[in-house]
């Protein structure tokens, strides 16, 4: 009889999938430009974001020099305010939050947190970014063509979008619609990559209920957004048939200068119920992913494993499915059957519980913890504050009787900001903080990220909190300007004014975050390969940053959830998720937190 010696490694299931043979790139060309490393597909749809973004912050401040000081500035008047208006929205919501989570982070995060070479399809995700960009493209292209672009409102709805007296109507609209189009191709590329990745490429022992809730939140979203946007492409297609064929999909018979169009017999209801269903769950394509980085970032930085993992996850699961089933209740004013007004305000309320849940979780993660009050820590906390504020004042506008009257005030505005806005922006910038030593190799500098930090967040208060009480005050929205009108007193104008001050020194914040992004790339202090000490195998590359193939010869093995922060026993506070189980010192009951969430 002979003793056999097994190693942890043996314990592991097998792979399931057998290791693809990478695509070397042969020239600057093809590792740079035309990359297939995820990688440099992140930083390209990250940068390319980041650009679209600063267009959408200068119509903001344009925006808001109208609204703060009325017939001051010459050289904006009512057609250009209507445009920036639609531009900004459509290309914050679409073009720089959808395109930085699931773009950005979704293409860095996911194969080096499932221990995986690269994207499945690289190809095909190289693909998905130049077809982003071409929608970034044709809709810049809008602002030099004829008549500018559209002035429809950032939901384009008919018949105004396509009737001659909006803004935008002769190219605006078609390029937008266009644009829009070419987004979702683009995406639907992207997002079966990172579906089919998490699902076929996992490295040996990463399970599902192993994996971090940052994979978790892109992953769902992406199911999200595969399962939406197909309602905005047919709507998009529809509306550009309306326009240019003279088909009545969305067009009904319509008077124009007293004389009848060519259409007849069209539902822009129709679009209304197209654009929300996809409108509606696009809120949550942007919220779980935030949702998952930010878990990942409070446990990091408060060294303590995530309270309630699989609460968490079955949570995220179940906000993505209730998220279809919630979309009319924008639509409270466009005359529905109060029996359905009443069904999707109840849904409404109980999409609100698994949200709640995550926020108690986040929470009781932090009780007790060794916190650190790190930039990322301090975006984090700044989230849950923004997060809670914005979704208290969604449940006001869930209720039929309160959103009605609230409809096209001011205080819509101010909580779309603060849920769709400013929560989602503290996270990436968490989230920026946090993952630049990995991508750089270099730390950001302290003083000027405390200074973004507490400008942005002290800064988004001072925008939104005034304009809640100015929506309550019956301050409409979308107007170019309101004049001497009986029921709205002097001082909102006073208002407006501090509110414009406000946002004018929170946008000149982001320059300097930006500036520090690119000073810290070559003058930030040396970061090392784990500079906060984190379990998840993003960390535990052979090189920082990480090469062409991420990991080396061999793909990690991995043997324990990502949250395991002060393990009693254990000679550090960490235990990496590729880490031996012979190599750890277990506590005096020697059980591991996995196996007691578990």
């Amino acid at each position: 009889m002979t003793d056999v010696t097994q190693t942890a490694a043996e314990f592991v299931a097998p792979a399931e999938v057998e290791e693809v043979e990478l695509y070397h790139p042969k020239s600057f060309l093809t590792k740079y430009i035309w990359s297939q490393d995820a990688k440099v597909i992140a930083i390209q749809y990250s940068l390319t974001a980041t650009a679209i973004g600063l267009v959408a912050l200068v119509l903001s401040w344009l925006m808001r020099l109208q609204l703060g000081f009325p017939e001051t500035f010459s050289f904006i008047d009512a057609t250009d305010y209507y445009q920036y208006i639609t531009m900004h929205g459509m290309i914050m919501v679409i073009y720089l939050l959808t395109a930085l989570f699931l773009g950005g982070f979704g293409n860095y995060l996911i194969p080096l947190m499932v221990g995986a070479r690269d994207m499945v399809f690289p190809y095909v995700n190289m693909l998905s970014y130049w077809v982003y960009l071409l929608a970034v493209i044709v809709l810049v292209s809008s602002f030099f063509a004829p008549g500018g672009p559209t002035g429809a409102g950032w939901t384009l709805y008919p018949p105004q979008a396509i009737l001659s007296g909006t803004p935008g109507q002769e190219w605006g609209i078609v390029l937008m619609l266009v644009s829009l189009i070419l987004f979702i191709i683009g995406f639907t590329m992207g997002g079966l990559n990172y579906v089919v990745t998490v699902l076929q490429a996992r490295t040996r022992g990463m399970t599902l209920m192993r994996m971090p809730l940052t994979v978790w939140g892109i992953f769902v979203a992406t199911i999200l957004a595969l399962l939406a946007f197909p309602a905005l492409f047919v709507g998009c297609v529809m509306m550009l048939f309306d326009r240019l064929l003279g088909t009545s999909f969305f067009m009904p018979t319509i008077l124009e200068f007293g004389e009848q169009l060519q259409y007849g017999g069209g539902s822009p209801i129709l679009f209304q119920h197209l654009f929300w269903f996809f409108g509606h769950p696009e809120v949550y394509i942007v919220a779980l992913p935030a949702f998952g980085i930010v878990s990942d970032l409070l446990a990091t930085h408060a060294r303590k494993c995530i309270f309630g993992y699989r609460m968490m996850v079955w949570a995220i699961v179940a906000i993505g499915a209730l998220s279809f089933v919630v979309w009319a209740h924008h639509m409270y004013v466009s005359g529905m059957n109060p029996y359905f007004g009443f069904f999707f305000a109840t849904t409404t309320l109980i999409i609100a519980v698994p949200t709640a849940l995550k926020v108690y979780n986040w929470v009781l993660t932090l009780w007790r913890g060794n916190i650190h009050l790190t930039i990322p820590m301090l975006f984090s906390i700044g989230f849950i504050v923004t997060f809670l504020n914005g979704g208290i004042t969604g449940l006001f506008l869930g209720n039929v009787v309160v959103d009605v009257p609230l409809s096209d005030t001011m205080f819509v505005v101010a909580h779309f900001h603060m849920v769709m806005g400013v929560a989602p922006i503290m996270v990436v910038f968490g989230a920026i903080y946090h993952w630049y030593p990995k991508i750089t190799g270099r730390m950001m500098h302290q003083a000027m990220g405390l200074f973004h930090f507490w400008v942005t967040f002290v800064g988004a208060y001072l925008i939104y909190f005034p304009m809640h009480y100015l929506g309550f005050l019956g301050v409409p929205r979308r107007y170019f300007e309101i004049g001497e009108t009986a029921f709205i007193p002097p001082s909102a104008a006073s208002l407006n004014a501090f509110i414009t001050v406000a946002a004018l020194i929170v946008g000149f914040a982001q320059l300097v975050f930006l500036f520090n992004l690119y000073w810290s790339r070559t003058r930030g202090k040396e970061a090392g390969g784990n500079p906060w000490n984190a379990t998840t195998l993003e960390w535990q590359t052979p090189q920082t940053p990480p090469t062409h193939g991420n990991f080396g010869p061999e793909l990690p093995i991995v043997y324990r959830w990502a949250y395991d922060y002060g393990v009693p026993g254990a000679d550090r506070d960490f235990i990496p998720q590729n880490m031996p189980p012979d190599q750890v010192s277990t506590g005096p009951d020697g059980i591991s937190p996995e196996q007691q969430d578990a």
